[in-house]
């Protein structure tokens, strides 16, 4: 069948605006609108139709006649009524069949959402359209009703003529990977709505002293809500990491909340040294994105000041959080001061170091995490121990192990659960003093 044919067959089933009957030949030809597509082809029909009706032949009026009334055309209702032909015009202008006459809204949406956009920054967003399920059944069996194969759908058009709009007022960029910013429209409600993706940055921090906790840690008794046992803080630390780290950046970007994502966690009461434990600040629906790094970073370190340390700022996506929870198990390298309870000597050191370097070690979850952790037993590699004395009873021990295991436990084998332990191989009960995390061995 030939174009010309299939759209007067669509057009004497249905009333079709100049978009919605262009849409169905959306991909033969290009640089073209599908309303100069529908457009043309109804002002070829009308010619047609002329040709035949002055050829005497009859399908030339009932064809004008489709054209004025189905097709929604000007022109040939007024070159029927010049015929003397009879042509409806008693009765309410008649809905395109498919977009309700709703695609000469695309203007208007679009300005809303230029309105919505003027708040925030950006460089670029995309449009989302939002179709109530009636709309998009009735595109599908129009499509199957007619074997549409070279069409566009009426979502795609919404989205594509409103984004050019948005474009046009704004000189942004439509990116489909990773937008920014995200126009929600309804074209049916006249709703436009904004969802602004959010902002990760990418850094290092490093804890300065104990006893602050790296995440929020919430009152055992009250989960949050304050009670006397928290003092109505609804906490069981002041501070932590995440809250010293988050407070300017939300100052900066003006966004309604932050989450703090690291590569792992060091206990409350170990420092974090080196050069810092990899961490990916993640804030949500923020209304500046453009900002200097190392003006954020002061901030930070000036409110964290002998406490909590940032550097390596940089701008980061959703893809760093997962390479970070992928990384958790990375090289990591500890500084325990131990406590013996019985003297030790110098061989006790050499044999810790023999022992441990290069050792597997079988460590069933200990028991101070069995609340939030599954009991399992897992195999974690030391690469490298090295142990000195210090006093009759103590000792400093740097490792070098694989991500994910208890160093605590790797000491005082937390009755049995870790083998071999420090306690285990001299005889002698260790507990740790102080720990330190020096390096975590992270590729950038």
């Amino acid at each position: 069948m030939e174009i010309l044919e299939e759209a007067l067959a669509m057009l004497e089933k249905h009333p079709l605006c100049d978009n919605c009957l262009g849409r169905q030949f959306a991909l033969l030809g290009y640089g073209v609108e599908n309303a100069e597509r529908g457009k043309t082809v109804k002002l070829v029909l009308a010619f047609k139709a002329h040709e035949l009706e002055l050829s005497k032949n009859k399908d030339g009026v009932r064809i004008l006649k489709i054209l004025a009334e189905n097709g929604l055309h000007e022109m040939t209702k007024q070159m029927l009524q010049k015929m003397k032909k009879h042509v409806a015009t008693s009765e309410p202008a008649k809905e395109c069949f498919l977009c309700r006459n709703r695609l000469k809204e695309v203007e208007n949406l679009a300005k809303k959402a230029v309105k919505l956009l003027e708040d925030y920054e950006y460089r670029s967003f995309l449009v989302g359209i939002e179709l109530p399920t009636e709309v998009e059944e009735r595109e599908d069996e129009f499509k199957a009703e007619f074997e549409i194969d070279r069409g566009e759908s009426l979502r795609n058009e919404f989205g594509r003529l409103i984004g050019k709009q948005i474009a046009k007022h704004t000189g942004k960029e439509v990116e489909f990977s990773k937008p920014e910013v995200v126009v929600l429209a309804n074209p049916f409600t006249g709703k436009v709505t904004l969802q602004v993706n959010p902002l990760f940055v990418a850094g290092r921090y490093r804890k300065l002293v104990r006893d602050i906790p790296q995440s929020r840690w919430f009152c055992s008794d009250c989960r949050g809500r304050g009670c006397k046992k928290c003092n109505w803080t609804g906490k069981m630390y002041p501070e932590s990491v995440e809250e010293i780290v988050e407070k300017p950046f939300l100052e900066v970007t003006r966004g309604i909340k932050a989450s703090f994502h690291a590569s792992g966690r060091e206990d409350i009461d170990a420092r974090m040294l080196g050069r810092g434990r990899p961490f990916v600040v993640e804030i949500t629906r923020p209304v500046k994105r453009f900002f200097d790094l190392k003006s954020i970073e002061e901030a930070v370190n000036v409110y964290g000041k002998n406490k909590v340390k940032i550097s390596g700022l940089k701008f980061a996506d959703k893809s760093t959080v997962r390479k970070l929870k992928k990384a958790e198990s990375t090289q990591k390298e500890y500084r325990l001061t131990i406590e013996f309870e019985n003297a030790i000597a110098d061989k006790d050191m050499r044999l810790l170091e023999d022992r441990l370097t290069r050792c597997v070690i079988e460590q069933r979850t200990p028991k101070r995490v069995l609340h939030r952790r599954a009991d399992l037993t897992r195999e974690k590699y030391i690469y490298d121990v090295k142990v000195k004395k210090m006093s009759s009873r103590k000792a400093e021990m740097r490792v070098r192990c694989q991500g994910g295991l208890y160093v605590k436990e790797l000491v005082t084998g937390d009755d049995g659960r870790t083998a071999p332990s420090v306690s285990e191989i001299l005889g002698n009960q260790a507990k740790p003093l102080k720990l330190d995390v020096l390096n975590i061995i992270m590729k950038e």
